[in-house]
C-alpha cells in the first residue's frame, strides 16, 4: 500500500473545520451532520462530511483514525459514494454506550449492521475498502489481524468515489483525528 495525502480530494459537504497537524488531519464535524436514507427512522440525511477521490476498480483504500469520541451516534471511517441514494459507509459509531463497528449500505434506502468493539476505545482504528468487479470488501482492525466486516454489492456501471468521512447527528463539537490514508491493489481473496 502507498501512503497518500490526507488533504487530497474534494469535500462532499465541507466540515466546520479541518486542521493539518503533526499527527494527521483533524476534522471537526458540523452539528446535525449524517448520511441516511429512510429506513426505520423515515428521515433523509445527506449532510455528513466526506473527502472523496476517484475509486477505480481493482483497487483498495485504507484509512486510520483515533477512536476517542464518546457521544451518541458520532462516527467516522471510510465512504464509497456515487450519489445521494447510492453509497456505503463503514467505520466505528458510538451508539448505546459503546463503540460499534459497522457498515451502512445504501441503494435508495439504507441498512445498518453493527457489532460492539469496546476494547477499541482510545486506539487507532483501520478500515480497508477493496473494490473488485461488482463487490466491495470491507475489513477493519485494531492492533490485530484484519477482520471481515461486510461484502457488499457495488454497481459496476456507476462511477464511485472513496474517502474519509465523519458525522455527528446529535451535537456540535465532534473532532476526528485521521492519521493515515493508503491506496493499493484490491485484495486477492475474500478470506
Amino acid at each position: 500500500m502507498e501512503k497518500r495525502s490526507l488533504t487530497e480530494g474534494s469535500w462532499l459537504n465541507p466540515p466546520l473545520e479541518t486542521k493539518l497537524i503533526d499527527q494527521g488531519l483533524l476534522v471537526t464535524a458540523k452539528e446535525n451532520s449524517d448520511f441516511w436514507q429512510k429506513t426505520s427512522y423515515g428521515f433523509v440525511h445527506h449532510s455528513g462530511h466526506a473527502l472523496l477521490n476517484d475509486f477505480e476498480n481493482d483497487s483498495a483504500v485504507e484509512a486510520t483514525w483515533l477512536l476517542d469520541y464518546r457521544h451518541q451516534f458520532d462516527h467516522a471511517g471510510l465512504m464509497v459514494y456515487s450519489d445521494e441514494k447510492n453509497w456505503i459507509k463503514a467505520g466505528v459509531e458510538f451508539a448505546d454506550g459503546a463503540p460499534q463497528l459497522g457498515a451502512v449500505v445504501t441503494r435508495e434506502i439504507s441498512d445498518w449492521s453493527v457489532a460492539p468493539v469496546p476494547l477499541w476505545m482510545d486506539k487507532k482504528i483501520e478500515i480497508r475498502f477493496s473494490r473488485s468487479g461488482d463487490a466491495l470488501t470491507i475489513r477493519a482492525r485494531c492492533q490485530g489481524p484484519w477482520q471481515l466486516v461486510r461484502l457488499a454489492p457495488l454497481d459496476i456501471d456507476r462511477e464511485w468515489k472513496v474517502g474519509i468521512f465523519c458525522a455527528s447527528p446529535l451535537r456540535s463539537g465532534l473532532s476526528v483525528l485521521f492519521t493515515d490514508l493508503k491506496t493499493g491493489p484490491a485484495d486477492s481473496a475474500l478470506h
